[in-house]
């Protein structure tokens, strides 16, 4: 097998395609503020989350009417701005959840077939 450049994946591409669904999910079990937010992704195993994805995704969400916003004074520094889903957000979030688990039986399906190896394996070409 010819050695690539750089054989790990870019995770960060695959964690652009469900990064509404991942905040949604975190978001719908408690509010959160920005840093929360992506504490909480980072908890869960998406260690490679950027900040700025995630607030940029707030932010997107928020001006979709996806989430809702409001400020908590803070005793320790600036006030924190808290994400909540709205009902919208939260038909979203089903929408989404359907659209995943499609999708993941397509690629497992995919990533599940024997290879063209296995099937060449003890044959003469």
């Amino acid at each position: 097998m010819a050695d690539l450049p750089n054989r790990h994946i870019d995770r960060s591409q695959l964690l652009k395609g469900v990064l509404d669904l991942a905040v949604l999910e975190v978001l719908a079990v408690a509010d959160g503020y920005g840093y929360d937010v992506v504490r909480r992704l980072r908890n869960h195993g998406l260690t490679d989350v950027a900040e700025a994805s995630v607030y940029g995704t707030l932010r997107r969400l928020f001006a979709t009417g996806l989430l809702t916003s409001y400020v908590v004074p803070s005793d320790e520094g600036p006030h924190r701005k808290y994400y909540g889903v709205t009902p919208l957000g939260h038909e979203w979030l089903i929408d989404l959840r359907n659209q995943w688990s499609e999708f993941r039986i397509v690629i497992d399906s995919l990533a599940n077939r024997p290879s063209v190896q296995s099937l060449t394996e003890g044959r003469e070409l």
